[in-house]
């Protein structure tokens, strides 16, 4: 079972097996590219590797099971047979468990376990599990997304959804919560649940933190109608994901792992005694 550091964030490295994710799309559909990219963010500090083979980009449409799992497959057997730890990123029950049998030690749901067959899966497993908050589907989620209160009802829901894995059998640090940054939210609503990371967190169970990148951050540091390209998105990225760290946040999903990973150390090194932070 993996067990999270005690004293800092783990890095998730993100391995998108698709050709449309937003960021890196088509760049690792290949499985020997995809291991070699997995392998190399490793080696630059990452935790465990985030294996997905569906966009849940906005606009994004369903893929079939089959041909999600054609695309991860062997890359989720092939980590894991090195003793990578594999998180598999899925809405589908089907592709989680057969991710599960081939190694994978962690499911990572952007639907919030919302499909029963998800949550009896999770709950029969030994594995961790993350439950994320989205406001629709990939495909409706960016349009006019509204809440009464955005850290309330994210809130509510994620505590909702843990519990009932906790009321069935999972062990509470087996089970991360993640707000859904950019799933279903405004800038507005994206900055509201970054201040308000303390009611999270404050729950008990690991909060687990995907900004890397997104659109957001372009927009903040551009404008709504010229923002970052997603090249340009680093500086913003590492200064949530510090953010993040220092309200105590457990897992950050990551597209570049390096600068994450010595951010990550540094901040670890300031807020500790000892010298090397990577010791």
């Amino acid at each position: 079972m993996l067990r999270l550091p005690a004293d800092r964030p783990a890095v998730m490295g993100i391995l998108n097996v698709t050709p449309d994710s937003f960021s890196d799309g088509g760049a690792f559909l290949n499985p020997s590219a995809a291991l070699d990219r997995a392998l190399r963010m490793v080696d630059e500090g990452a935790d465990l590797v985030d294996v997905g083979g569906e966009s849940t980009r906005p606009g994004a449409s369903e893929v079939p099971v089959d041909e999600e799992w054609s695309r991860v497959g062997s890359v989720v057997e092939r980590l894991a047979g090195r003793g990578v730890p594999v998180s598999i990123d899925t809405r589908k029950a089907e592709v989680a468990r057969r991710a599960l049998e081939g190694g994978a030690s962690v499911v990572n749901d952007v639907s919030g376990l919302r499909d029963p067959a998800m949550m009896d899966l999770v709950c029969s497993r030994p594995c961790a599990v993350s439950i994320m908050h989205m406001q629709g589907e990939p495909a409706t989620m960016q349009i006019q997304p509204s809440y009464q209160d955005v850290v309330a009802e994210v809130r509510e829901f994620l505590l909702h959804q843990a519990g009932e894995a906790v009321r069935r059998g999972k062990a509470a640090q087996d089970v991360w919560i993640d707000p859904g940054i950019g799933f279903g939210k405004t800038t507005e609503h994206n900055r509201a649940l970054l201040r308000s990371l303390d009611r999270l967190v404050g729950t008990g169970y690991p909060v687990l933190l995907g900004v890397s990148r997104k659109s957001f951050i372009g927009r903040v540091l551009g404008n709504e109608a010229a923002p970052l390209p997603v090249g340009d998105r680093l500086e913003g990225t590492l200064a949530v994901q510090v953010w993040a760290q220092l309200q105590g946040v457990r897992v950050l999903r990551v597209h570049d792992v390096l600068a994450a990973r010595r951010c990550v150390d540094m901040v670890r090194w300031l807020r500790a005694d000892g010298y090397s932070a990577r010791g």
